[in-house]
């Protein structure tokens, strides 16, 4: 008895595929705009914040209908030490970064390639200290920095951002490397190369994305920590997050604008890495990532 299906039933089974998919996108859509929305909205009000003039700015029911102004910016940075802790959270983050790839990268590479007991462990060792909570081991930063003579300078909160996202960069490089077929690196050291100069000429090149992806959410960790730059840092070397914290706000309504300003500024560097970098985080987010 022939179980074949007659045109009509195919074209029903058709449309009936075609009706359950376009449902399920539409649905996945619909999610992803409300998360987006819920996402966006502290940012967008914010920003509406800052640019209101003030007497709109705290009416209720809010004012929606305003000409923009950009006092609260102009105050902000004119009126405050806001420019310079801005330059200073970039320097420390950039460096972070680089100090986080110099070692990360031939350590991860290592770690990709060395079969053996050791690299495994320590690699799960470097996971498990990366769980442990930001508290338990700002203190002991804080100690040794005090101990040091290097608390609240640049170095030493660099120092604390770099050990304790390593373990991140490591996991997420690991992968990476993995990815890369070992006959790159064979073939190099044919041609003559070192292992360390197929892993700079050969490996590395071919890495560019994964590279880039650690290198940017390295620097959206260091850009935007708090308490290991509250703990380390009291005049000269604190960075925005401790800038905006350190503002009286909930006593004073004027400063309001200035709070929302700075968070503000403080969240346009991660966007424009984030549209400027979008193309290498797919390619990188999409090579591989984790993979044990």
């Amino acid at each position: 008895m022939s179980t074949a299906l007659t045109p009509t039933a195919r074209g029903v089974l058709r449309r009936r595929r075609d009706r359950r998919e376009r449902l399920i996108s539409g649905g996945a859509t619909t999610a992803l705009i409300i998360i987006v929305i819920t996402a966006m909205s502290p940012f967008v009000w914010a920003l509406l914040t800052a640019i209101k003039p003030f007497r709109q700015a705290f009416t209720n029911p809010p004012t929606w209908i305003f000409t923009p102004e950009v006092d609260s910016v102009t105050d902000l940075w004119r009126g405050t030490i806001f420019a310079s802790v801005l330059g200073n959270t970039l320097l420390i983050a950039v460096v972070t970064v680089m100090v986080a790839l110099a070692i990360g990268a031939p350590a991860a590479y290592a770690f990709a390639r060395y079969a053996g007991i050791i690299g495994p462990l320590l690699l799960l060792f470097a996971i498990v200290l990366r769980t442990i909570p930001r508290f338990a081991v700002v203190l002991p930063f804080y100690e040794l920095s005090q101990a040091l003579g290097i608390y609240d300078t640049r170095g030493a909160l660099i120092a604390a951002l770099v050990a304790i996202n390593m373990p991140f960069t490591l996991l997420l490089l690991v992968g990476f490397f993995r990815d890369i077929p070992e006959e790159l690196d064979e073939a190099a050291m044919i041609d003559g190369c070192t292992r360390f100069g197929a892993f700079v000429r050969v490996i590395l090149p071919v890495m560019g994305p994964g590279v880039v992806t650690a290198g940017v959410f390295t620097f959206l960790i260091a850009f935007q920590e708090y308490l290991v730059a509250l703990t380390l840092t009291q005049n000269n070397a604190i960075t925005i997050p401790v800038f905006i914290a350190a503002q009286k706000g909930a006593d004073d309504i004027s400063t309001y604008q200035s709070l929302a300003a700075a968070s503000v500024l403080l969240v346009i560097p991660v966007l424009l890495i984030a549209v400027f970098a979008r193309k290498y985080l797919v390619a990188g987010l999409g090579g591989g990532a984790v993979k044990g």
